[in-house]
């Protein structure tokens, strides 16, 4: 059987990968009237079904209010505002809601790309599933192309511009790397994740300050709860028996204003072992980085999913701009206007890790509480933690007018 001709499609933004940051960039830019063709790699299946944590800030609910993908999220999510904070045996409520008037929302990522799939149709920007990116060409000029395979059939994306939102090991990032500079931080900690059917210990999620070393409860449902375990880096998950699990939760959860931990079937684990990293520039030529593809952060608070909607908005106005007036200074000042928010989010989540991890010195667990002290007592400390908890504004708006 001959193989059959590439297919050649033209459009003006080539969007690499369907996650949060490629299918919100495709809804903002369709608003716009500016075409864009999304390359997904997986089965739209597939894609739906990525089961990852989603804490949405209050930012990035209202970009999808006015993109219009909200309405399930406000029928669904869990409302937060704030979080608890567990330690010396005595659990505290951050409320950063009272200090800022912001809340956090929990639905998971995979509603919500579900969400920004389900609107795409009548929007004119395509998604071509099961179409895996091989190769990003002529990123210096002003025509990019975008090489794809299928299970049946080869095909190019003709662009002006390319966004890759891949991920960290995509080909977009790689087809970037002789010309930019990742810097990165590889903790030495890793999280032991469980999904259970018990009782969740508190409506909203909750760290557990430990001279052990973090433990984390959040809930998924009325009898569905999400915990976490800091292990060391290289731990083998075979070693950890349901019963070890549950018991190192229990004795780090430990309380004396609460009852013992409820334990359950615990029906999924996982291992995620943590890491900070931010790629700089996050443009090369017609090719721009979103997401993933440009920084990686510690999931201690759940800001990836937001990082890529906010990188998607700076990217889209932009866009928006050069296509509506032929204005290049703000593709020009695309990186710098985005690393700006990522910065002040990598700091604010090394700032959470380091203050409920474990680090293993004598100097470590003193300095650790007295951090967590003052996010109970004071409250500009407090405020200044629910600013970012909670979201920083976006650094653009993600239409151009």
């Amino acid at each position: 059987m001959s193989t059959p001709p590439p297919q050649r499609i033209r459009t003006r933004v080539a969007v690499i990968g369907a996650g949060p940051a490629g299918l919100s960039l495709a809804h903002m830019l369709a608003l716009q009237g500016v075409d864009a063709v999304v390359l997904e790699r997986s089965s739209e299946e597939h894609v739906r079904s990525r089961v990852r944590a989603g804490v949405l800030e209050q930012s990035t609910v209202d970009v999808f209010d006015q993109l219009g993908v909200s309405a399930d999220l406000h029928r669904e999510a869990l409302r937060h505002k704030g979080f608890y904070l567990r330690f010396d045996r005595t659990t505290h409520h951050l409320d950063f809601h009272a200090d800022t008037g912001r809340n956090a929302f929990v639905y998971g990522q995979a509603r919500v790309v579900g969400d920004l799939i389900d609107a795409l149709p009548g929007r004119a920007a395509p998604v071509i599933f099961d179409a895996e990116a091989v190769a990003v060409e002529g990123i210096g000029t002003d025509r990019p192309e975008v090489h794809f395979r299928t299970p049946h059939s080869t095909g190019v994306v003709e662009a002006d511009f390319v966004a890759g939102c891949d991920g960290f090991h995509g080909v977009a990032r790689a087809t970037a790397e002789p010309h930019v500079r990742t810097v990165q931080r590889v903790y030495p900690f890793a999280w032991l994740g469980i999904l259970a059917h018990s009782t969740p210990v508190t409506e909203e999620g909750m760290y557990s300050a430990h001279p052990d070393g973090l433990s984390l409860h959040s809930m998924r449902g009325p009898q569905l709860s999400r915990q976490y375990l800091q292990v060391p880096h290289d731990t083998d998950l075979a070693h950890w028996s349901d019963e070890r699990i549950w018991k190192e939760l229990r004795h780090r959860s430990a309380a004396d204003d609460a009852d013992e931990l409820e334990t359950g079937e615990i029906i999924e684990r996982s291992l995620t072992r943590l890491r900070s990293a931010v790629t700089e520039p996050m443009r090369v030529g017609s090719l721009f980085l979103l997401g993933d593809a440009a920084h990686i952060l510690p999931p201690t608070g759940a800001k990836g999913l937001n990082l890529a909607v906010s990188d998607a908005c700076v990217l889209s106005n932009a866009l928006g701009g050069y296509y509506a007036d032929r204005r290049t200074d703000l593709l020009d000042a695309y990186s710098v206007t985005a690393l700006e928010r990522i910065w002040q989010t990598q700091a604010f989540s090394w700032r959470l890790t380091s203050a409920l991890h474990r680090h293993d010195d004598e100097f470590d667990w003193p300095l650790r509480r007295a951090r967590l002290q003052r996010w109970v007592a004071s409250e500009t400390a407090r405020r200044e933690l629910g600013e970012v908890y909670l979201g920083l504004p976006f650094p653009t708006d993600w239409r151009y007018r």
